[in-house]
């Protein structure tokens, strides 16, 4: 099953690691519509196109802590949740799965060669960009409140508290208030 190339669908698929925003190879697979096996293959086989910052294989640490985040959060009935704890015919994963930069994403498309991977491909990217420029607007945002901050120190204390509560991402979800059926 291929899953619909809206941003939306495709941000969930993003996670940060190592300091980077990367694609598992699960996810990429059901993106480009082929199984994670034939994928990684296809990496493997072109492995020197690859260098450490486009592809890297999680260590068994990393994975372990992923897959215990992902089974905890709530996709609620979203089949976009990663793949990546997904247990196959043989009870799992037998080995950490591969991680795609951005520069990676963009290389799988070359050895992928397919006008789906060529659709995936454009997709991703937009996605991509859309993160980063999210992520440079909430910096902006954040050094002008700083900056505001030290020129009315005393007088808007609480204030600053209040909007930097509001820009920040809540750690855990609000419980909803009102009436609930």
């Amino acid at each position: 099953m291929k899953l619909a190339l809206k941003s939306e669908n495709i941000v969930r698929l993003v996670f940060f690691l190592r300091g980077e925003q990367v694609m598992f190879d699960a996810d990429l697979a059901k993106l480009y519509g082929v199984n994670t096996k034939a994928l990684n293959q296809a990496f493997r086989r072109n492995k020197q196109r690859f260098p450490t910052d486009f592809a890297f294989q999680l260590s068994t640490a990393e994975y372990n802590d992923l897959k215990s985040q992902i089974v905890t959060s709530s996709a609620e009935g979203s089949n976009l949740r990663s793949q990546i704890v997904t247990s196959t015919s043989h009870g799992g994963r037998r080995r950490p799965p591969y991680a795609f930069t951005e520069q990676g994403v963009a290389m799988l498309s070359s050895i992928l060669r397919s006008s789906r991977a060529v659709e995936v491909n454009i997709a991703i990217m937009r996605t991509f960009v859309q993160l980063r420029r999210l992520m440079d607007t909430n910096r902006d945002l954040a050094r002008k409140i700083e900056a505001l901050e030290k020129k009315y120190h005393e007088q808007f204390t609480v204030v600053f508290e209040a909007i930097k509560q509001l820009i920040a991402t809540p750690e855990e979800p609000r419980k909803q208030i009102g009436f609930h059926p």
